[in-house]
Order: C-alpha cells, then sequence, then structure tokens
C-alpha cells in the first residue's frame, strides 16, 4: 500500500513549517516534500529550492511538479518525486495552499489535510519573528488568517497556539493511532 500525501494547510505564521519539521523529526515515517519557489533561496524560513520565474515555468511546462500554485506574488511547486516516496509507502507532508486542496484530492489516492489554527498574537508575532515580510505585508496575511478550508474537504483542525509538542502529539495520534 502506498503513503498518505499529508496536506498540512493554515494562515501565514501558523507553524507549518516547524510542525512538519517536528513530525518528521517525531516519527521517520514522515517524509518532507521539499517546495519549488520563485523566491531567492536565501529568504529564510523554510528549507525550499529557490528558482527563477522562468526556470519555474520551463520546469511546469516539463511536468516536474505534482501541484502547483501561486500566492502571494510568488509561484510554488510540490516536485514530482513525491510520487515515488509514496509509492514506497512513505506518508509525505507538503505545506499547500488551500487553493490547491482539491487538485491534490484528486491527484493523490490516498490524501489527508491536517488544518492549523492559532489566535492572532500567535500569528502576529511569528510573523514578526521570522522577518521576511514588510509591516504592511504582515498586516495582509493577518487579514487572510481566518480563511476555511472548502467544504468538501475533509481536514483535521488543530490548534498551534501553543506549545509545538502539544501541536505534534496531536497530529501524530491522529495519523498514527495507537490501536488497542
Amino acid at each position: 500500500m502506498g503513503g498518505r500525501f499529508i496536506a498540512i494547510v493554515g494562515p501565514s505564521g501558523v507553524g507549518k513549517d516547524s510542525v512538519m519539521r517536528a513530525l518528521s523529526k517525531l516519527d521517520n515515517r514522515f517524509v518532507l516534500a521539499r517546495r519549488v519557489i520563485t523566491r531567492p533561496s536565501d529568504a529564510g524560513g523554510e528549507a525550499f529550492d529557490g528558482i527563477s520565474e522562468g526556470g519555474f515555468s520551463a520546469r511546469q511546462a516539463n511536468g516536474d511538479f505534482a501541484l502547483s500554485w501561486p500566492a502571494h506574488g510568488l509561484r510554488y511547486g510540490i516536485p514530482s518525486t513525491v510520487d515515488t516516496q509514496l509509492a514506497q509507502g512513505r506518508d509525505v507532508l507538503a505545506n499547500l495552499s488551500r487553493a490547491v486542496l482539491k487538485q491534490a484530492r484528486d491527484r493523490f489516492d490516498r490524501f489527508e489535510v491536517i488544518f492549523l489554527i492559532a489566535n492572532q498574537s500567535a500569528l502576529a508575532a511569528r510573523l514578526q519573528a521570522r522577518g521576511r515580510e514588510s509591516e504592511a505585508e504582515i498586516t495582509r496575511r493577518l487579514q487572510r488568517a481566518n480563511f476555511e478550508i472548502p467544504k468538501e474537504i475533509d481536514a483535521k483542525s488543530v490548534d498551534n497556539s501553543g506549545p509545538i509538542e502539544q501541536t505534534v502529539a496531536a497530529i501524530a495520534a491522529h495519523l498514527h493511532p495507537v490501536k488497542a
């Protein structure tokens, strides 16, 4: 049986990448999908492959992405190499936009969504701390923080306002419940 493609979604600053890294350290059944982003590689934050607009377009035309989407003035792609990891039975964690959830659900046989939420003060503090966005960009991202998952997508909602260990434990219990 193949692995699951597990979409981690939530507003900017909710801690998607931190939670994904912690999950992969906790359990080696999880592997991280390394995104390709039209952002300079030294922009900080998550581990990603930076690429030019032209390079992204060429890779997209070549079929190198399992999923791709625009957001925040950038383009994002999940490399099609995730198919190999899934075929090997690995569970792939991917930081996704809610805009591609339906596409991902249709693309992957085994698909789950973890919807991370956090209170506004936690989001604002995390966005400030990462130092990647201007004040105006932070304000725009905070205004978009109360989004909803499309109704036809089943998602497990997990609050990440507190300690990351609690969040990771809740997600791990959901994804790999202990059978009695």
